[in-house]
């Protein structure tokens, strides 16, 4: 059973304070000071009971471990209070290695191709990128089936560009608190602001080339 819940009654379960929801699920990432380390809070976590029937996605490295949590059916896909629990369970076993969480460290990136009708294009990244369509969205993405790449969110666009072509950004998903400073600096490496009138979902800037990026959160998104 799913036992969907929303970001909102995520935020507010006990114990995931830790944790921050970006695009691609709640993140977590433990500082470690080696590869070793980190390698044995995995295993700690690979002890969980009941962690074979809701596994995280989790990346090694030697300063760190992100961790990832989201709920993935066939017609679902968020957060679940299965979510919550194993959130709240992951930093208590963390804890107990001396292993603090640093949330200034996680952000997810969603790849978004605009074309003006989005069926014609799909098949062809679908291709590119050995992916698959969505469960819950599949006529509008793309998922990484072995869950290390970007998703690609295909926008459509209200009319093409003058040269008849489509059109490609990035969205980075930070946490809510770091939105600030992360626009403050690409601002000052020579970006401009485009639009900023749905923040705090998203900021649209742009480099001096005109490609564009939204610095995205999930504030407000439910």
């Amino acid at each position: 059973m799913t036992d969907p819940i929303s970001l909102k009654q995520f935020d507010e379960s006990d114990g995931v304070e830790d944790w921050r929801i970006l695009e691609e699920g709640a993140c977590c990432f433990f500082r470690t000071t080696s590869f070793a380390a980190g390698a044995r809070l995995v295993t700690a976590i690979g002890e969980l009971a009941g962690i074979d029937d809701h596994s995280p996605d989790v990346d090694v490295r030697p300063g760190g471990v992100t961790v990832r949590l989201v709920t993935r059916s066939r017609d679902y896909y968020g957060m679940s209070r299965r979510d919550a629990e194993l959130a709240g369970q992951i930093s208590a076993v963390a804890r107990a290695q001396g292993l603090f969480a640093d949330p200034t460290a996680v952000q997810s990136v969603l790849v978004i191709p605009g074309a003006p009708i989005r069926a014609e294009v799909m098949p062809f990244w679908r291709a590119v990128l050995g992916y698959e369509p969505r469960g819950d969205s599949p006529d509008e993405d793309l998922v990484d089936p072995r869950r290390r790449g970007p998703s690609f969110w295909f926008e459509q666009m209200n009319e093409p560009r003058p040269d008849g072509g489509g059109a490609i950004h990035l969205a980075v998903f930070v946490p809510y608190e770091q939105a600030e400073a992360r626009i403050a600096a690409a601002l000052a490496a020579g970006g401009r602001m485009v639009r900023d009138e749905f923040a705090p979902a998203f900021w649209t800037l742009a480099d001096a080339a005109g490609n564009e990026a939204d610095i995205a959160t999930t504030k407000g998104r439910g």
